[in-house]
């Protein structure tokens, strides 16, 4: 049902690449990729992310920060976002992709991942920790 996946944060530096990848090991087949509303584009992610995620298997090489269009949002069948305020945010670019915008961690009991960017590498942990916890949740989802 879902062929794409778009995962959105604000930089597309720490939340989002993390989520996409995840995504990207249990989805194989599927187009999934990251933007950010506020996004740092063209910037890596930020080096706490590359550091849990590897931590934990998972490589952000490669990684460009790119910002959220409409054409984006157009172009994919889903789009996860992390925080409820992202909802309004991509509704502002793209209202008529209401409908398929959903709180990545929907299945977390709608669970809001708050943004660790600049803080300690113990909220990198509890972001990451929420986005496993929600990638495996989707998984039984889609």
């Amino acid at each position: 049902m879902f062929n794409s996946i778009l995962v959105v944060c604000v930089g597309n530096i720490c939340r989002s690449p993390i989520g996409e990848r995840l995504l990207k090991e249990i989805y194989s087949d599927k187009r999934i990729t990251s933007a950010g509303l506020g996004a740092l584009v063209g910037q890596p992610a930020d080096p706490k992310s590359v550091e849990v995620a590897e931590k934990y298997g998972i490589s952000l090489e490669g990684h460009k920060a790119q910002q959220l269009t409409r054409e984006l949002c157009m172009n994919h069948d889903l789009i996860l976002v992390m925080e409820n305020r992202h909802i309004d945010g991509v509704c502002r670019i793209a209202p008529e992709v209401r409908g398929k915008v959903m709180l990545f961690g929907h299945w977390l009991n709608r669970q809001e991942i708050p943004d660790p960017y600049r803080q300690d590498k113990k909220a990198f942990e509890y972001a990451y920790s929420l986005l496993q916890q929600s990638s495996h949740l989707w998984s039984k989802k889609l």
